[in-house]
C-alpha cells in the first residue's frame, strides 16, 4: 500500500498502527474509523449513575450506556433541531447536549433532570471550553456507539474539520467472533463460520460466546474499509464446535459440510488472506467522494446500471434453459 501511494507522490508510514474492535468503537463509534480529527467518544454512564432523577439515570440503571463528545461548535435552535433530526433518521431517539459559553451553560432537560453538579462534572471531564458544545445519546450500548459515530463524521462534515491532505492507515483487528442475533434467539457469525478463533478465546467457546475474538483484520484508510481478511479454521474439531455454536446439529454439519469436515482430516494447513477493494483504493487515490466516479458501470441507488441498460427482459428461452418460472402476483 505504501508503494501503491508513491504514484500519487503520498509518501505513507509503515508500519500500520493497529487497533481492536472494542477500542475503535469505544474511541470512534465505528469499527471503519476517520482518525484525521479529534472528537473522541467519553462513557458519561456514571456521571448519570450518580446524578439527580433524570431520563439518562434511568437509561444507565436499566443496565444500558450515557455516551457522547466534544464538538467545537454552539448552535442556533434551528441548526441544534436539524442534528436531533438526523440522529431520529438513523433510528436514535434524538440527540440531548450541553452548550458552553463564558456566561455557563445551557442544556436539554434530559441533562437539566440530572441537577448542576451533573452537568459541572461532564464539563470538567472532557474539558469543554467557551464556544463548545457536548453531544450526548443514552440507550443500547452497540446502538448508541454506532449514532454517535454517524454524528461524529456528520459535524466534522459540516464543520470542515477533517483534513484532506492526511493518508492514516490503520489495522482494525480482535473483531468479535459471534454476534446475539435477538430474533433468531440464537448466535451467528459476525463474518462467516468458518474465521478462526483466537487461540487464548477457544476455553469460552461454549461457556461465553460473546468475548471470543476473531483472527480476522481489515485495513481502513481515513475512515474507508479498503481491505479485509482471516485466518481460517484447519481443524475438523474447533469446526465442528463452531457448528454446534450456531445451532448446528452433527447430522445437519454431515449433511451439509460432511465433504469438507472430513477434508479438514486430512490436513490443511493454516491459511489466511486478504482481499483488497481496488475500486475504493482507486477511488481515494483519484480524490473522488463516491464509486460510481472510478467504476466502469456505475448503478444508481436502484441497482440500475444505466449504461448496459440491466436489468433488462429475460427471453422465455432463456427461463426454460436455466429451470425458472415466473409467476405472476
Amino acid at each position: 500500500m505504501s508503494k501503491i501511494f508513491q504514484v500519487q507522490d503520498i509518501e505513507i508510514e509503515t508500519p500500520f498502527p493497529r487497533m481492536s474492535y472494542a477500542e475503535a468503537m469505544d474511541r470512534f463509534g465505528s469499527d471503519k474509523p476517520d482518525t484525521r480529527f479529534g472528537m473522541e467518544l467519553s462513557d458519561f454512564s456514571d456521571v448519570f449513575r450518580n446524578a439527580g432523577t433524570s431520563l439518562f439515570r434511568g437509561i444507565v440503571d436499566s443496565g444500558n450506556t450515557v455516551r457522547g463528545f466534544v464538538a467545537p461548535v454552539v448552535y442556533s435552535r434551528k441548526v441544534s433541531d436539524e442534528i436531533d433530526e438526523f440522529v431520529k433518521q438513523l433510528g436514535g431517539s434524538g440527540v440531548a447536549w450541553v452548550k458552553v459559553s463564558d456566561e455557563g451553560w445551557a442544556g436539554t432537560p434530559p441533562v437539566k433532570q440530572a441537577g448542576s453538579g451533573a452537568v459541572d462534572e461532564l464539563i470538567r471531564r472532557t474539558g469543554a471550553k467557551s464556544g463548545e458544545t457536548i453531544f450526548m445519546i443514552g440507550g443500547e450500548q452497540m446502538e448508541t456507539l454506532n449514532l454517535l459515530g454517524a454524528l461524529r463524521l456528520e459535524l466534522a462534515r459540516r464543520e470542515k474539520l477533517i483534513p484532506h491532505d492526511k493518508w492514516n492507515f490503520l489495522w482494525i483487528v480482535d473483531f468479535p467472533l459471534f454476534h446475539f442475533d435477538a430474533s433468531d434467539d440464537r448466535w451467528a457469525s459476525l463474518h462467516h463460520p468458518f474465521t478462526s478463533p483466537v487461540q487464548d478465546d477457544l476455553e469460552v467457546l461454549e461457556s461465553d460466546p460473546g468475548k471470543v475474538r476473531a483472527r480476522s483484520y481489515d485495513l481502513v484508510l481515513n475512515g474507508v474499509e479498503c481491505g479485509g481478511g482471516s485466518v481460517r479454521i484447519h481443524r475438523r474439531d474447533i469446526q465442528s464446535r463452531i457448528f454446534r455454536l450456531l445451532g448446528m446439529d452433527q447430522k445437519q454439519a454431515e449433511e451439509k459440510f460432511g465433504f469438507f469436515l472430513e477434508a479438514l482430516e486430512y490436513g490443511a494447513p493454516p491459511h489466511g488472506g486478504i482481499a483488497l477493494g481496488l475500486d475504493r483504493i482507486i477511488m481515494l487515490l483519484a480524490g473522488e467522494g463516491s464509486l460510481r466516479d472510478v467504476i466502469a458501470f456505475p448503478k444508481t441507488a436502484r441497482g440500475l446500471d444505466l449504461m448496459s441498460g440491466s436489468p433488462s427482459p429475460v427471453s422465455d428461452g432463456q427461463l426454460r434453459e436455466l429451470g425458472i418460472r415466473l409467476r405472476k402476483n
